[in-house]
């Protein structure tokens, strides 16, 4: 079935980019946010740019979803729920709430994430909705979709509170940057992206699945390395940044 090769194709192209964007992204931050920069070709308003980039993970999982060749009023529709609540987030609520709607985001990486949110969206739902028996009962009691779930949640809640602290640094119409403190930034640098981390660690357990796998090893190669460059220009922005936190992981890393 033509699916299940476009399937397999996608899941080994997630997989196989990650190291590289790991490696690529270690030696050349994205130019976006803080580390915008000229040079990049066309350019987008940022707000619009994130509403392009996440939306595809909407829609294309719960087309897959409802296009499936199965009964789509069954608990399989929990899974759905679960991921749809990140990403109407991530694609509504986040870039709503910009501050700076002047800024601008390269179009380059828009169309590199629309791609991504694609695929991704593809892979999982695809495995969830086709490949794997309808969800049941005794799915959501098991011991891995309990704990995947705890992580998941956590994850979120770090993420949504770590983007406000950020978001509420500057007030009326003040520019620049501060330190943010509080929430998670007591010990870590990109909290933000610790979330965003052990969401999908947690998405990974609770779908017990390859794609699953693949989404949170694919976010740690992504993130990790923006975590990296962040505590750098923090500690080399403020003489005064605080020296006991870690970069990503508390009293860790």
């Amino acid at each position: 079935m033509v699916f299940d090769s476009i399937y397999f194709i996608f899941l080994a192209v997630l997989f196989g980019s990650s190291p590289l964007i790991f490696v690529a992204l270690l030696l050349v931050t994205a130019p976006y946010g803080r580390y915008n920069k000229k040079g990049w070709g066309l350019t987008l308003n940022s707000r619009i740019a994130w509403y392009l980039m996440e939306l595809p993970a909407v829609i294309t999982i719960f087309l897959v979803f409802i296009l499936g060749s199965r009964n789509y009023l069954n608990l399989s529709i929990i899974y759905l729920l679960i991921w749809e609540t990140h990403y109407i987030y991530r694609s509504f609520i986040f870039p709503g709430l910009l501050r700076g709607a002047k800024k601008t985001f390269p179009a380059v990486l828009v169309f590199f994430a629309f791609v991504f949110n694609v695929m991704n969206g593809f892979v999982n739902g695809y495995y969830l909705f086709v490949i794997e028996p309808a969800a049941s009962i005794p799915d959501f009691l098991a011991p891995h979709f309990i704990i995947g779930l705890v992580l998941f949640v956590t994850g979120l809640g770090i993420n949504i509170h770590s983007d406000k602290i950020i978001r509420l640094l500057r007030k009326g119409s003040e520019t620049g940057y501060k330190i943010p403190y509080g929430g998670f930034f007591r010990f870590v640098s990109s909290p933000n992206y610790m979330g965003e981390i052990i969401e999908w660690t947690g998405w990974a357990v609770l779908t017990w699945s390859i794609p699953g796998l693949c989404f949170a090893v694919f976010t740690f190669c992504n993130l990790a390395p923006r975590a990296v460059s962040n505590h750098k220009w923090y500690n080399e922005y403020f003489p005064d940044y605080p020296r006991e936190r870690k970069i990503l992981f508390p009293f860790i890393f």
